[in-house]
């Protein structure tokens, strides 16, 4: 396969997911949208808008919402290999929106089809032939098989010389914090890119972010990239610090927001493999265009509806948004 083809590699669990379409609480509202979402699927979604190849590797259950799942993937123009479960349900997120400024998420994923995910779930050679292994810190805390695959993935990637993306992600639902940072900083140590928010950081090193940056870079990680919302974000790579500042939205959903981020980074390090893997796009120009992703995706209602194309990225910045001066 030539460098050119070769796609992003991701797996883990993606969900059905009920959505609010109006304001109000679910004690109340009379309807919901049906589609779906998932950490890892939503960076491939956002990646392959932006021209990058990806493959999505994970289990659903066999039921129609896992149907669903892999028909919008296959839609978005995904590799799709997913192993049907006939033993588990899909998973399922609810999302309402109780105020205009407030989103809750609430999540029915215990025993899911995507919880029982394991190593033989990904199919031989094809970590070894990606671009880029993308994980989060989501999957591990599923389950005992999603932390193993996690884990083989990853040693995988190494041993064939892919470059491994880490986003921290934590969900304090998913594990205590005392049981999830030994795990969350053993894959972030093994990875060639770490992305966290502050707090998440913080988390896993016990210290604050950037200083959590630098003990990392330390151990070797190549690029630590500090996702701080709406002020924008920080890479520390080698001995650089590079800032960018966040643009000023009015958000509408910012669920998914991170993916979006995480994807437009990485699209700008791929075009041509970034320091973990060859010359790419200028850490400046990615930490920018996952700021642009990130404030497009809160725009629209979904997890990943509103990622944007490389055309909408060229509208966006058409009309004037600018990044915030701080």
């Amino acid at each position: 396969m030539s460098a050119a083809a070769r796609p992003v590699v991701t797996l883990g669990e993606t969900m059905a997911l009920l959505r609010a379409p109006e304001i109000g609480s679910l004690r109340h509202i009379g309807s919901l949208a049906v589609g779906i979402g998932g950490a890892e699927s939503n960076v491939a979604i956002a990646l392959r808008r932006l021209g990058v190849p990806v493959a999505w590797f994970g289990r659903v259950g066999d039921d129609p919402l896992g149907e669903r799942v892999v028909r919008e993937l296959r839609a978005e123009g995904i590799e799709v290999a997913a192993h049907v479960d006939p033993a588990a349900p899909t998973g399922l997120m609810l999302k309402e929106r109780p105020t205009a400024a407030t989103t809750a998420v609430h999540y029915y994923r215990a025993g899911s089809a995507g919880s029982r995910l394991q190593p033989a779930d990904v199919p031989e050679g094809r970590v070894e032939d990606a671009a880029l292994l993308h994980v989060t810190g989501i999957t591990p805390l599923l389950s005992a098989t999603a932390a193993d695959a996690v884990r083989d993935a990853v040693v995988r990637a190494r041993s064939a010389g892919v470059p491994v993306s880490f986003d921290i992600n934590y969900r304090s639902a998913l594990a205590a914090s005392v049981v999830a940072a030994p795990l969350l900083r053993e894959i972030a140590e093994s990875a060639d890119i770490v992305f966290g928010g502050t707090s998440e950081l913080e988390l896993i090193a016990g210290t604050d972010a950037d200083t959590a940056a630098v003990a990392l870079r330390s151990a070797g990680v190549a690029e630590v990239v500090i996702k701080r919302g709406a002020d924008g974000a920080t890479a520390h790579v080698g001995s650089e610090i590079v800032d960018a500042p966040g643009f000023a939205i009015d958000p509408l959903d910012t669920v998914g927001a991170g993916d979006a981020f995480v994807a437009g980074y990485l699209s700008v390090r791929l075009a041509g493999g970034g320091d973990a893997g060859g010359p790419g796009g200028s850490v400046a120009e990615a930490l920018h265009r996952g700021n642009t992703c990130g404030a497009i995706a809160c725009l629209g209602p979904g997890d990943w509806e509103a990622s944007p194309t490389l055309a909408d990225l060229a509208r966006f910045h058409a009309v004037g948004a600018d990044p915030v001066q701080r």
